[in-house]
C-alpha cells in the first residue's frame, strides 16, 4: 500500500478506511492532501480487493473544514481565479470527491465533528453519510466575502433546495446539527461519537460482503437517475444493466436463493 503524509489508509477485508489526518488544522485539505485523496479514489478503481471505502477525519473536532487557507499559494492561485479568464477557472476541490475521480464503488462518510465549506466536495459525492451526535454542517463562504458556488451546487443532490439556500446564505452564523441533518435527509444515521466509526465499518462490511459487480452497477444506476431526467435515465437503464450482469453472480445468487437460507436483517 502507498505511503501517505496527510491521510492514513487501512484495509480490513474488502473495506478501506481513509482518515483525513491533519487534526491540528481541523483536517483542512492542502495540495498534498488533495493529491493523496485523489490517488486513493483512482487506485480503488482497479483494486479488486477493495469493494467499499469509509472516509472520516482524525480526532473528534472536525471531519474537514475545507481548504487550508494558510497554505502557500501556487503561482496560478495568486489572483482570484487562477487564470486570466474566469470561465477557465479550476476550482481547488473539483476532483476531490470519489465520483469526480470516476470511482463507482460505495463510499461511506463518517462525520466526526465540523464539516464545512470544501468538506462538501467529499460529502456531496459520498453514497451514505453517518454523523456523530456532535457533528455540525455549515458553509461560511459568504461571511468572509466569498461567493458560495461549487459547494452548494453539489449539495443540491443531497439536501432540499431551501436547506441549501439557508445554509449558504447564513454563512458562519448558523450551523446544521446532526439531528437536523438526519431530519432533512443529509445523513442516514446519528450515533454517539465512540460508536460512529464502528457503525460505519459494520455497514461497509455488509455492503462489501455482497457481489461487487451487482453493488457497483446498482450504484451507477442510482447516480445516473439522480443526475438525469427520468426519461434519460430509463433510456440508459438497459445499457447499465447489460454491463452489470454476470452469469457467475446470477448462478451463485440463484443457488443461495434456492438454499432457503435467509438473512436476518437489521431493522433501523
Amino acid at each position: 500500500m502507498a505511503s501517505y503524509t496527510t491521510i492514513s489508509v487501512e484495509q480490513t477485508g474488502a473495506v478501506l478506511t481513509v482518515t483525513l489526518n491533519r487534526p491540528d488544522v481541523l483536517n483542512a485539505f492542502d495540495h498534498a492532501m488533495q493529491e493523496e485523496v485523489r490517488s486513493v479514489w483512482r487506485d480503488m478503481r482497479t483494486d479488486d480487493s477493495v469493494n467499499v471505502a469509509v472516509i472520516t477525519g482524525a480526532g473528534e473536532r472536525a471531519f474537514c473544514v475545507g481548504i487550508d487557507r494558510n497554505q502557500p499559494m501556487t503561482a496560478a492561485e495568486g489572483n482570484v481565479f487562477g487564470t486570466s479568464n474566469p470561465f477557465m477557472y479550476d476550482d481547488p476541490g473539483d476532483d476531490l470527491g470519489p465520483k469526480s475521480c470516476d470511482l463507482w464503488k460505495p463510499v461511506i462518510a463518517a462525520v466526526n465533528g465540523m464539516a464545512c465549506g470544501g468538506a462538501f466536495y467529499l460529502l456531496a459525492e459520498a453514497d451514505i453519510i453517518l454523523a456523530a451526535d456532535h457533528a455540525t454542517f455549515f458553509d461560511p463562504h459568504v461571511t468572509y466575502g466569498m461567493a458560495a458556488v461549487y459547494e452548494p451546487m453539489k449539495m443540491l443532490a443531497r439536501m432540499p433546495l431551501g436547506e441549501v439556500l439557508r445554509m449558504s446564505l447564513t454563512g458562519a452564523h448558523e450551523k446544521i446539527s446532526a439531528q437536523t441533518a438526519l431530519r432533512i435527509g443529509l445523513v442516514s444515521e446519528v450515533t454517539e461519537s465512540a460508536a460512529l466509526l464502528p457503525t460505519a465499518l459494520d455497514l461497509a462490511q455488509v455492503i462489501a460482503s455482497q457481489p461487487s459487480l451487482a453493488v457497483q452497477t446498482t450504484l451507477r444506476a442510482i447516480w445516473a437517475a439522480n443526475e438525469l431526467s427520468p426519461a434519460q435515465a430509463m433510456s440508459m437503464a438497459p445499457a447499465i444493466l447489460a454491463n452489470g450482469m454476470s452469469s457467475t453472480a446470477l448462478t451463485e445468487g440463484q443457488r443461495v436463493f434456492e438454499s432457503k437460507v435467509r438473512i436476518t436483517p437489521k431493522v433501523r
